[in-house]
C-alpha cells in the first residue's frame, strides 16, 4: 500500500470537481482507501457512498469512511445484481477502468446503475503522453512500475478519443473532457497554449471524463 499510497490513497479535488454538488448517493468503483468518498460526504449533508474495492487492505480502511464497501472485483460486482442503493445520481470510476479485462462492458453495466439524468466521472491515464513514449524510446522496453502511467496492473489503455468512445459506448451524452497535466505556473500555461495545437493528444498525462445518462 505504501508504493501505491501517491496514486491511490488522495481525496483527488479534480474528480470531486466533477461530482455535481447536488449528488447525493454515489457509487465509486475502485474507492481504494475511500478518501475521495469521505470528502464527498464531508462537502453535504445526507451523502451516501457505495464503494466497490478488490483489496482488502484498502477496504478495511475505507468501511470506516463510506456507509458500505464491497470487497470485490469491479466487473464481477457489476455483472451481478444491483446494488439496493441503485439507482445512483453519480457513478465514479477513477483510475480502475484500465485495470479492467473488459472495461468498455463494464462501464456500460455500470452506467445502467445510474438515474437518467445523473453523471458518470471517469479518470483514464493518458497512454499519448509524451512523457511516457519518451520513455519508452529511451529504455526500449514497456515500464512496470507499482502505479501511475506505467502500473503494473493496467490491462488496458486510452488516449483521449479511447476515452470518449468508452463513455459514448456506454450510452452516456454531454460528454466533457479535462485534461490533466500535473505542472503549475508557467509550465501549465506552456501546455496550455500548446493544447491548442496538434500537440494536444501528447501533453496530458491524465484525462477526466464526464457523461450525462
Amino acid at each position: 500500500m505504501s508504493d501505491r499510497a501517491a496514486g491511490y490513497e488522495t481525496a483527488r479535488p479534480d474528480v470531486q470537481a466533477h461530482v455535481p454538488a447536488g449528488a447525493r448517493s454515489i457509487l465509486e468503483l475502485g474507492c481504494s482507501a475511500g478518501a475521495l468518498g469521505a470528502a464527498l460526504k464531508a462537502r453535504a449533508e445526507d451523502v451516501t457512498v457505495v464503494g466497490v474495492e478488490l483489496d482488502p487492505d484498502y477496504a478495511k480502511v475505507a468501511e470506516g469512511r463510506l456507509d458500505r464497501v464491497v470487497v470485490a472485483d469491479a466487473e464481477a460486482f457489476i455483472a451481478g445484481p444491483p446494488p439496493p442503493e441503485a439507482p445512483f445520481d453519480c457513478l465514479i470510476a477513477a483510475d480502475v477502468l484500465e485495470h479492467l479485462v473488459d472495461p468498455w462492458t463494464t462501464l456500460q453495466r455500470a452506467a445502467e446503475l445510474v438515474r437518467p439524468g445523473g453523471t458518470v466521472v471517469v479518470s483514464v491515464p493518458n497512454v499519448l503522453f509524451f512523457g511516457g513514449l519518451l520513455r519508452i524510446v529511451r529504455e526500449r522496453r514497456w515500464p512496470r512500475d507499482a502505479e501511475g502511467l506505467f502500473d503494473r496492473t493496467h490491462l488496458r489503455w486510452f488516449s483521449r478519443s479511447d476515452a470518449e468512445e468508452l463513455l459514448r459506448g456506454a450510452g452516456l451524452q454531454d460528454i466533457a473532457i479535462e485534461p490533466r497535466f500535473f505542472v503549475e505556473g508557467p509550465s501549465l500555461r506552456r501546455r496550455r497554449r500548446l493544447a491548442r495545437t496538434p500537440l494536444a493528444p501528447f501533453l496530458p498525462v491524465q484525462h477526466i471524463v464526464t457523461g450525462v445518462r
